[in-house]
């Protein structure tokens, strides 16, 4: 009972203090505007704050001094060219990511679909189809349901067994492995890397140009994807990021449009031409006949079969044009959704993107390579190949233009005619699209509300727009023209923004100078929070604005995280706090205000805090599930059992109670959510 009360008493604790502090967070913009008007111009101590919050993850200690020492422009010139900067710290702690490296190939090898390895161990696709079909005629015929779920229940555990001794037999991992690997190694680079700037950039884009991790193949091709395109050009010019993620198979299979083909294309010749010859061949008839019974069909069924044939084979996979990139394109990523496109428009730019699309999309062919006996799978993908007129030996998951899949023709976008032939029209598409003065408006508009705040005014959205016009989108350019404007060092904006749920956490790791790995727990806590990497199902991306991500659910999972992180909870992550330990607790919380906020701290807040740290915390934790994939998990050497969740476990606390909840306070509060 008395446990019971006192979890009460924590839960009731904290609550209040969230309800405190919301208030605090949710405050009329126009009266902390005219709040902060009233401390006039930035200290050069709060300008380098300034620009070590906003063109990175916050400060790590000794970080104001190196900027003094350097000077401030010499700083924001070193971080616009990031080649410049020796980066040797995070390149070491990214060597255990193997994936980042991979080509997507290799990935699928290693890592295989799921998918792929079942067709291996059923056959092939056609295989599947008919166990599938078996599997549902058994089930029709059975008398006890009870029995038949047992059926089920076996066959299950079979196939899992048959799983379990292929990644082990080949030294397989589990493709849940991916989604754990992009998010921790994002958060290794943006905690440790001296390329700031450019880590910002790398998040600022991948939202931009989202993709969703969880459909389908796309996880397979995120490395690839942040790798060869977002990060590449992250702080290069605009046309090149477009292209990038236009011919990439990431995009191309998140938007679905490598599947979008020409309605003039007839899919179905070759596999006419095959019935027909059937048809008109009575032993191979026969034949065909004899096999359609062994696999259970009854003979209404190979009537039907027969009269599908004799209509041209099935068509529920003939594909024609799909509009949903045409759309992105231009809603999302370049002119903005009042950029003065009609739907016309979007059906002539779906035409002038059909024919790209991808080799063995599914990876299915690499995944099974070195395993398939039954060969029917490969012989058709070099029948596609040889179709496709590309190598039968192209890898799988590799962007291809298909010219015979492409509408060819004129098209008229925004009034200009496209008629370049081939891949030439999407990529003319591009061209016009990117020099549109709506998409330096949309893109400047963008940058602003990332570095500047929420709401920027008009005049400084066309002047960082006439700069990304002037430089043909050379992102440096508009950069600069963002960082060397008034408003970018205005007093109302220092403190400004709320910080993304990605962002606390890497600079809380920062400002506490913390050693992590960003393993499983860590990922599972910026999950609570809301912000799994590439877990964004709509196009739009993660948001950037205070309302999106202030109310009193997140508020609390980021207090969870605070406190998680300054006790010592979270595996393969490491804080030491004794640098805050002092003779009492309001030393404590002075000691620690000096280090994390520089002194800066509101008196609402600090009164807030005082009180704060004598009532109890609850005990932080993880969501009861961080494994979106249904498929089969597995733990290290392929054993069975270990989802992420159980991996993820948090630790009991350790270090000293009074500091690390003042710390952990600290970190909840709205002064460092801020900045």
């Amino acid at each position: 009972m008395r446990a019971r009360v006192s979890a009460m008493h924590k839960i009731i604790s904290v609550v209040a203090f969230v309800a405190l502090f919301s208030p605090i967070f949710s405050i009329n913009t126009n009266a902390q505007m005219m709040s902060k008007k009233k401390m006039g111009k930035l200290t050069k101590d709060q300008k380098i704050l300034h620009v070590l919050n906003r063109l990175g993850f916050g400060a790590k200690p000794g970080d104001v001094e190196k900027v003094k020492a350097m000077g401030l422009e010499r700083y924001i010139e070193k971080q616009l060219n990031p080649d410049s900067i020796n980066d040797s710290e995070a390149q070491a702690k990214l060597k255990n990511f193997e994936i980042i490296n991979m080509e997507t190939a290799e990935i699928f090898a290693k890592y295989p679909n799921p998918g792929a390895l079942l067709r291996m161990l059923n056959g092939n696709g056609r295989n599947n189809r008919r166990n599938a079909q078996n599997r549902r005629n058994n089930q029709n015929s059975e008398m006890n349901p009870e029995k038949s779920q047992q059926d089920q229940r076996a066959e299950r555990r079979q196939r899992r067994r048959q799983l379990i001794e292929l990644y082990q037999k080949y030294d397989l991992k589990p493709a849940n492995q991916i989604p754990l690997q992009v998010n921790a190694s994002r958060i290794v680079r943006a905690a440790y890397s001296d390329r700031q700037l450019e880590e910002v950039m790398v998040d600022f884009w991948s939202n931009h140009f989202n993709v969703y991790m969880n459909k389908a193949a796309t996880r397979w091709y995120i490395p690839s994807y942040e790798r060869d395109v977002i990060r590449r050009h992250a702080l290069g010019n605009f046309r090149d990021l477009v292209v990038g993620t236009a011919k990439h198979p990431a995009m191309l299979f998140y938007l679905d449009n490598f599947q979008s083909v020409s309605p003039n294309v007839n899919r179905n010749n070759n596999q006419r031409r095959r019935a027909q010859r059937l048809l008109n061949n009575p032993r191979a008839k026969e034949r065909f006949i004899q096999r359609l019974k062994q696999q259970g069909l009854s003979d209404e069924q190979i009537k039907q079969r027969f009269e599908q044939l004799k209509n041209g084979g099935n068509r529920r996979n003939q594909r024609g044009i799909n509009e949903n990139y045409a759309r992105e394109l231009m809603e999302l990523h370049t002119l903005g959704v009042n950029g003065g496109y009609t739907q016309d428009d979007i059906k002539e730019v779906a035409r002038a993107f059909t024919g790209w699309t991808i080799f063995d999309a599914r990876g299915y062919r690499k995944a099974a390579a070195n395993m398939i006996k039954d060969v029917e799978q490969d012989r058709q993908l070099i029948r596609q190949a040889r179709q496709f007129g590309i190598s039968p030996n192209t890898e799988s998951g590799t962007f291809i233009f298909v010219d015979r899949l492409h509408d060819q023709g004129p098209k008229t976008i925004l009034g200009q005619k496209v008629n370049e032939g081939g891949m030439k029209d999407g990529l003319k598409v591009i061209d016009i699209l990117v020099s549109h003065p709506s998409t330096a408006k949309f893109i400047a508009r963008k940058l602003a509300v990332k570095f500047v705040n929420d709401k920027p005014s008009d005049k400084l959205v066309n002047r960082v727009a006439k700069a990304f016009q002037k430089s043909n989108g050379d992102i440096k350019t508009t950069l600069r023209a963002l960082f060397s404007s008034p408003e970018f060092f205005a007093a109302e904006n220092y403190r400004a923004k709320i910080k993304t749920p990605f962002e606390l956490l890497v600079s809380s790791v920062r400002v506490l100078d913390a050693n992590t790995n960003g393993g499983p727990a860590m990922v599972g806590l910026l999950r609570n929070m809301g912000e799994m990497l590439y877990g964004y199902q709509a196009p739009t991306g993660y948001p950037d604005t205070a309302e999106d991500w202030v109310n009193t659910g997140a508020l609390l999972q980021r207090m969870n995280f605070a406190v998680a992180l300054a006790s010592n909870r979270i595996p393969q992550t490491r804080v030491d706090l004794r640098q805050f330990e002092a003779r009492n607790k309001r030393e404590i919380l002075d000691k620690a205000i000096d280090t994390i906020l520089n002194g800066e701290i509101s008196n609402g807040t600090k009164s807030t805090l005082i009180k704060q740290i004598d009532q109890p915390l609850i005990e932080p934790k993880l969501a009861d599930s961080m494994d979106d994939d249904s498929a089969l998990t597995m733990g290290r050497n392929g054993r069975r059992g270990n989802r992420m969740n159980r991996q993820a476990r948090l630790r009991s606390p350790s270090g000293n109670p009074e500091v690390f909840k003042v710390v952990g306070l600290i970190l909840g509060s709205p002064e460092f959510q801020r900045q």
